[in-house]
């Protein structure tokens, strides 16, 4: 009977569908509101996929406001910087990493629920292609400077949409 058991689990194990993104982790993740009275926010950080293959995030979303989307910054017709969702989401290639700062990609969180205090910690839950998610502590960080997000070594970046 055990050994039964112990073969029937086994067997059980590999039929399960490997998942998209085994190997991704978020690191030095970080909230801003623009004000004390915004009505929105964003959260950057670098994301890694440590595993064998690219991971696709299509969506995200958060408790703390109406909507969270992933953004980026595009340049319109008359030169005009615009934030717009990325609908079709972020891809992490293999062994690579995605980095979400400000001016470029982030999440956006739009309507937001509560005021974002310094030191405050908002989940935010990440959805891949293939429906599994991944959640991520990110620290409300209203002190933060742009550079302190910078790398200090050097190694290539993927930043394809």
């Amino acid at each position: 009977m055990f050994r039964t058991f112990t073969a029937a689990s086994v067997a059980a194990l590999f039929a399960l569908p490997a998942l998209a993104c085994d190997g991704f982790e978020a690191h030095d993740a970080y909230a801003r509101t623009s004000t004390a009275m915004s009505q929105s926010g964003a959260a950057f950080m670098v994301l890694h996929n440590h595993g064998d293959t690219d991971c696709h995030i299509t969506g995200v979303r958060s408790d703390i406001s109406a909507r969270t989307e992933l953004h980026t910054h595009i340049e319109d017709a008359q030169g005009v910087m615009r934030m717009v969702e990325v609908e079709e989401g972020f891809l992490i290639p293999a062994d690579g990493e995605h980095i979400l700062q400000r001016g470029g990609d982030h999440v956006m969180f739009m309507g937001l629920n509560r005021t974002l205090a310094q030191g405050d910690v908002v989940e935010v839950t990440f959805v891949f292609v293939d429906g599994t998610e991944s959640s991520v502590a990110v620290t409300v960080d209203l002190e933060r400077q742009p550079q302190a997000q910078a790398h200090g070594h050097s190694h290539s970046h993927s930043h394809g949409n």
